[in-house]
């Protein structure tokens, strides 16, 4: 199964590169049933939602099993392969590391006649964390989002998954959350588990955010429920593209390729930008040797099915960066000689992996920053998850007499052109009644 290399040019259109690069970050379909269905949730409660589980998940739930026990906890620990558990604490360790350089301090500045302002930071008080579970139980969205949340100091975590018809969680994804300070875990997935999150029901109680990735129907649950709580960003299907010149290694680049594609959705989405017309027919030919020997190639052949994986040529890697850009792009491997040459301006990946040592799964599982970025083209306005979407920042202001006596004529400016005379008297009362 060679997939097909497409010669592009920004000097004329292509009709396949169009269609590939358009892939509305929201379903339409999704939408509706989740509006339905956290509608029934927020009326019903959890009625509504042992229904959802029952209808979506196919499972029966009864309320007492919803929340997975701490001895159930406790004892996954006890199940988990040494090794494993080593490379969880490592992994863990790693993204705290990095999340507690990263986190902003609290500055004050002087003002002109003694007064102060500045900004101070304060963990969100309860969050919410979604962990995909459908094709795969994926511990390491786990790591990549509790770990920043317990880096900010939030003092409850909350974290769904679906359990699956067995109603039981992985020991390893259960040991991950308890290294990373999850303190509720429920088995349940899907528009469901926003919809708990969200609204909460008898003994959950709402969170204040919602992060993590999700296929269509967790995204649109998502956005319905923004404004009743806060979210990260648009994280959907996962994808890759990857600019190489003539230095990268075929089989590297294929490899890289089938990394993402393996999630098998069918909305993920891969792509080889290269100068080079025969790095991209050898990675046709590597991905068809490749995807033989892989356990989830029946997945890889989905999205294939569905254009998901796109070969093309550009005139130089300078134009192909510019196509990057249009596609905004979630992961983004820049392998060509002098990648310092290009960093400067690439302005929409979610993020970027430099050289040939540098494999997109290093992002997923081990290097520190967040894996949750944005998709679907949502790069151009959002960044990836960090350990400041779990703070809120307040503004200090601290005004001497004076400092308002020299902003009296700004405030009566406004206030005169914007007829806000309550405005200018809050102010100006101050010294027309000294003390």
């Amino acid at each position: 199964m060679n997939i097909r290399v497409v010669n592009w040019s920004p000097a004329r259109r292509s009709r396949t590169m169009e269609v590939f690069l358009q892939r509305p970050a929201f379903d339409n379909n999704a939408e509706r049933i989740a509006a339905e269905l956290l509608f029934d949730i927020k009326q019903r409660g959890e009625p509504a939602l042992l229904a959802a589980i029952a209808k979506y998940e196919g499972v029966a739930l009864k309320s007492t099993e919803l929340r997975v026990s701490q001895k159930e906890i406790d004892e996954a620990e006890h199940l988990v392969d040494p090794n494993v558990r080593k490379q969880i604490d490592a992994a863990h360790a790693r993204v705290l590391e990095f999340s507690k350089r990263s986190i902003r301090s609290d500055w004050e500045m002087e003002t002109p006649n003694g007064g102060k302002l500045g900004e101070f930071f304060t963990p969100l008080s309860r969050v919410g964390i979604y962990v995909p579970g459908g094709a795969a139980p994926l511990a390491s969205t786990v790591i990549m989002t509790a770990t920043l949340a317990q880096a900010a100091g939030v003092k409850e975590i909350v974290a769904c998954t679906p359990g699956g018809k067995s109603k039981k969680l992985s020991p390893e994804m259960l040991y991950a959350m308890k290294a990373c300070g999850v303190t509720e875990v429920y088995r349940i997935g899907g528009i469901q588990a926003i919809g708990l999150m969200a609204y909460g029901i008898r003994h959950c109680e709402p969170v204040r955010k919602i992060v993590g990735p999700g296929g269509t129907f967790v995204t649109a649950a998502k956005r319905q429920v923004y404004g009743t709580v806060a979210l990260d960003l648009v994280a959907g299907p996962s994808e890759i593209a990857i600019l190489a010149d003539d230095s990268a290694d075929p089989d590297h680049v294929a490899a890289d390729l089938l990394s993402q594609a393996e999630h098998g959705s069918g909305f993920e989405k891969a792509m080889l930008i290269t100068d080079s017309p025969t790095l991209a027919n050898e990675v046709s030919r590597a991905i068809s040797r490749q995807m033989a020997q892989l356990s989830r190639k029946d997945m890889i052949k989905k999205v294939i099915a569905k254009n998901g994986i796109l070969l093309a040529t550009a005139p130089s890697i300078e134009d192909g960066l510019g196509l990057i850009n249009r596609f905004a792009p979630e992961h983004f491997e820049l392998v060509v000689r002098n990648p310092e040459k290009y960093l400067p301006r690439v302005t929409t990946a979610g993020a970027v992996f430099v050289g040939p040592w540098t494999p997109e799964p290093v992002g997923d599982f081990a290097a520190g920053p967040s894996h949750v970025l944005p998709t679907g083209g949502a790069g151009k306005m959002f960044s990836g998850l960090t350990v400041e979407d779990f703070r809120r920042r307040t503004s200090l202001v601290n005004y001497t007499e004076q400092d308002l006596r020299d902003a009296m004529p700004i405030i009566d400016m406004f206030g005169t052109i914007e007829g806000l005379d309550g405005h200018k008297n809050s102010a100006a009362i101050r010294f027309k009644n000294p003390k």
